[in-house]
């Protein structure tokens, strides 16, 4: 057997397959605000490694709110986040062909995401990569999300890989933390931004176009 048949990919969903950032920030305020939650610039700042029910349980004690559950609220915001992803244009520019030529060498590929699990299918549809990915998992099922590593030894297990042989690619800093932890080799990805580096990471990706990067060889 090829040694690379049991080595993974495993990817990040925000900001990596998708750059969905500004529908979280229109999806948040658009819902708390509603409540009558104050969402400025300055603590979104704070929310953005969060998951979905950590953002409501966060707004929810700076500024709470009755008649409204935390769980119906976080499903509020995960159904517009939706909407917003299937009707405008976010695809990271590459991803499909670049997750292409990884399954040509015989990665497994793997997502791992702080997001919840029903929006992934909404993404990968997006994107028509669902018949690429060999298993997908969210840190909604984990009793912590990143950065701490559970999500991402999930994935591992799942994919029949141990960590050590496992690359992961991650846009954030506690993304980055999480895999590293679980032992993974971690590439940062900047979307065409040279400027952008993460000490922490192995490698770096500035783009998914052109050919595979050499570490994938």
């Amino acid at each position: 057997m090829d040694i690379k048949s049991k080595r993974a990919v495993i990817f990040d969903m925000d900001g990596v397959l998708i750059d969905s950032e500004k529908f979280w920030k229109q999806a948040e305020y658009e819902v708390f605000s509603s409540l009558g939650v104050e969402v400025t610039e300055e603590l979104s700042k704070h929310t953005q490694s969060m998951t979905t029910s950590e953002v409501a349980r966060f707004w929810h004690e700076k500024y709470p709110w009755e008649n409204a559950a935390l769980d119906v609220i976080e499903q509020q915001v995960i159904s517009r986040v939706i909407e917003l992803i299937q009707t405008e244009e976010c695809s990271v520019a590459g991803i499909k062909k670049f997750i292409e030529d990884l399954k040509l060498k015989q990665y497994k590929i793997g997502l791992a995401t702080n997001s919840p699990y029903r929006i992934i299918q909404t993404v990968l549809d997006k994107i028509r990569v669902t018949h690429l990915f060999d298993h997908i998992t969210s840190a909604e099922f984990e009793k912590q999300g990143k950065p701490h590593p559970a999500v991402y030894f999930t994935s591992a297990k799942n994919l029949d890989v141990d960590p050590q042989f496992c690359f992961v690619i991650e846009d954030s800093h506690s993304g980055i933390i999480a895999a590293k932890n679980a032992g993974m080799t971690v590439i940062a990805f900047t979307n065409q931004n040279p400027d952008i580096y993460f000490d922490l990471a192995d490698d770096r990706i500035i783009s998914f176009e052109g050919p595979l990067p050499a570490i994938f060889n």
